[in-house]
């Protein structure tokens, strides 16, 4: 595992935070997404609020995704957040919270890049993380196909450390839960936008309840999700047993 080294280049308006490890001179072309695609470099986009790009930058696979706005908001401004400083800008938090992840030793994908743009009053913002290969999500596990008890359990036994270690992510679903594809796989957490370090309490039963939610969903708009009580219980009961 790379050791994170945080650099920080500040630019025209804005600004580039960035292991120092993986790069030298970052600049603007690497958030932009038709660069990699002149480059012959860009493997897949994704739509939805976040704007998900996956690019192989030399030996490397990165995964490029712009901050958008959900909900009504978004009617409003699509992708503008309110400047209120460097330090308090979305990408440039998750990038240092998804690094002190890491120092903690826990499943994330690493943070290789982060870019705010600053205008008047707002600026927009760009995060890249480490590509994590051969993982699907937890609601593409499901879908189709039964995970054994195990499975279930390491995903509570996951959230259980990031629990333990004060880790409240503010939007887990089933979308940002991956799962390697191997014998035992690893269970990684992903997306910690707005996610944070604070004392133990109960947001932690909120946390589990809107990733209850999430699976209530999928089950309802994909017949042949394999979710029900039974799974949900595996997760609970090893969720719980790893409290402490």
């Amino acid at each position: 595992m790379l050791s994170i080294q945080e650099g920080l280049l500040r630019t025209a308006g804005g600004g580039i935070l960035y292991d120092a490890s993986r790069l030298r001179k970052p600049g603007a072309e690497l958030f932009d997404v038709e660069h990699w695609r002149a480059q012959g470099s860009l493997q897949e986009v994704a739509g939805g609020r976040a704007s998900i790009a996956v690019i192989n930058a030399g030996e490397q696979r990165w995964v490029l995704r712009h901050f958008r706005r959900g909900g009504l908001i978004a009617s409003l401004s699509r992708d503008r957040y309110i400047f209120l400083g460097e330090d308090r800008t979305r990408s440039f938090a998750e990038w240092r919270l998804l690094a002190e992840l890491r120092r903690r030793g826990l499943p994330v994908p690493a943070p290789v890049a982060a870019r705010y743009v600053a205008g008047v009053l707002t600026y927009t913002a760009d995060l890249i993380t480490e590509h994590l290969p051969d993982c699907r999500t937890l609601a593409d596990a499901i879908t189709g196909a039964q995970l054994p008890a195990e499975q279930w359990s390491a995903i509570g036994k996951t959230i259980a450390a990031f629990h333990r270690e004060g880790v409240h992510h503010a939007d887990l679903n089933a979308h940002n839960i991956l799962l390697e594809r191997a014998v035992a796989p690893r269970v990684y957490l992903l997306d910690f936008d707005r996610g944070r370090i604070e004392p133990r309490g109960e947001w932690e039963q909120a946390v589990l309840a809107r990733l209850r939610r999430s699976l209530d969903k999928i089950k309802a708009q994909r017949p042949n999700a394999a979710f029900g009580e039974a799974e949900w219980q595996w997760l609970l009961s090893a969720s719980a047993t790893n409290w402490k």
